[in-house]
């Protein structure tokens, strides 16, 4: 054991048992790492991502009962963390190590449960929301089974609302006491997620008393974060964001406290606030695809399909003209290759010089000087996009290089053009 001056421990080295091999077990709280090896085998894990640690009986397992009774007592701890798999996927693994000394023993529960209580980002308590009518009506068995069980693991307490309406999470989110949660979990698909988005940050600028009907007010940022266990039909935010549609993933980002920054667009009418969207918003045809879709939701997922192939036949165009801003804070471009990322260095940086911009020009000046470029025509689609808007249906997504908090969204427009060569186009997303 390392002992720096001032008496703080900075790691742990000992010799422990792991099943019926001896391995080296090391603590390096400098480098946030918990590694073991011994047996032919080397393997660690960042503290960040150890989700729990226990204290274990080894003789109440069964399989162990007639192992111990020949030697001393042994004394055990079970490290539970997170294994990554392909394609994003997270899963809850352990390691149980014990040896005959309970001091020992008891030091490196005291040790790594301490390195936990560090790890600041981390949610004590949560607000869930669960959706029990959404995609195929499993979003409350899907908690109960797979999720609760995590945060009861990771220690953290939990308010459940189960929806009994539309719009119930975010009226709901008008009177309960935000301030005593970390943060707020939506079981259920994208309508769910713009649910809680929307009843967080009208709850803000209520209690700020911003004028949401203002599209030149600036909003107060929400503070509160939001995790999305998916539930719904497509998932499209979650997909987006942590690049899998599973609800065991979800959980465990949420534990670990990671945290993704999100472009938010409002939408106003003739000054009159008509919602936030942070993936797509669409004219035409997804706009007619959504709007046909959501009277038939009786059908459920397959309403997308259904809706989709006769909005196909129907190839209705629209006479447009559309308005807009050319981003020149933004290091990125729609054409990128690379996907954005958690520390996404574009973002960052066009944050940084978004916020200069508006430093040096003041934000009204800066809107009032801008120059409007103008497009008008016939279009068979006017997408405005936040994200990728990547799902299980469509992996890459309408923009597969759009980044999620660079402070600009992608223009993609579809001119009037014969249904093979739209045929085309979607087929590539």
């Amino acid at each position: 054991m390392e002992q720096p001056p001032g008496g703080r421990r900075r790691g742990l080295v000992s010799s422990l048992a792991l099943g019926q091999r001896s391995c080296e077990v090391t603590l390096d709280e400098e480098r946030g790492l918990l590694a073991w090896r011994g047996g032919g085998e080397n393997c660690f894990v960042p503290t960040s991502e150890i989700i729990a640690v226990e204290e274990t009986d080894l003789n109440k397992k069964q399989h162990n009962s007639g192992k111990w009774q020949k030697m001393a007592k042994p004394h055990a701890f079970t490290v539970y963390y997170v294994k990554k798999a392909r394609n994003h996927r997270w899963r809850c693994s352990d390691v149980t190590f014990w040896c005959v000394d309970e001091q020992l023993c008891n030091q490196w529960i005291q040790a790594l449960k301490e390195l936990l209580e560090l790890q600041k980002a981390r949610p004590k308590q949560l607000l869930v929301y669960i959706n029990p009518y959404g995609g195929k009506r499993q979003g409350k068995r899907i908690y109960e089974q797979k999720v609760a069980p995590l945060f009861s693991l990771a220690s953290i307490s939990t308010d459940v609302f189960i929806t009994e309406r539309a719009n119930h999470a975010k009226d709901n989110l008008f009177e309960v006491n935000i301030n005593k949660y970390d943060g707020v979990v939506c079981v259920g698909g994208d309508g769910m997620f713009s649910e809680v988005m929307h009843g967080l940050i009208g709850r803000m600028q209520k209690d700020s008393g911003i004028d949401q009907n203002n599209p030149k007010a600036p909003l107060v940022q929400c503070n509160i974060r939001i995790g999305i266990i998916p539930a719904g039909s497509t998932d499209c935010i979650c997909y987006s964001t942590v690049g899998i549609s599973d609800p065991v993933t979800s959980a465990l980002h949420i534990i670990v406290g990671d945290s993704q920054p999100l472009d938010v667009s409002s939408v106003h009418h003739n000054n009159t606030f008509l919602k936030y969207t942070v993936s797509l918003l669409g004219y035409g045809f997804y706009g007619d695809i959504l709007k046909d879709s959501e009277k038939k939701r009786w059908m459920g997922p397959m309403r997308y399909d259904y809706s989709g192939f006769k909005t196909f036949l129907s190839h209705h165009c629209y006479e447009g003209t559309i308005s807009f801003q050319p981003a020149k804070h933004t290091l990125g471009s729609p054409r990128d290759k690379d996907s954005c990322r958690t520390g996404c260095h574009i973002c960052r940086q066009s944050e940084q010089q978004l916020a200069e911009q508006r430093k040096k020009c003041g934000l009204k000046h800066e809107e009032d000087e801008e120059e409007w470029k103008v497009i008008k025509g016939k279009f068979l689609a006017i997408n405005v996009v936040n994200m990728s808007c990547a799902c299980p249906r469509s992996p890459k997504g309408l923009s597969p290089a759009a980044h999620l908090a660079d402070g600009s969204a992608d223009l993609i427009l579809v001119r009037k053009c014969s249904r093979f060569d739209f045929l085309s186009l979607t087929s590539h997303l």
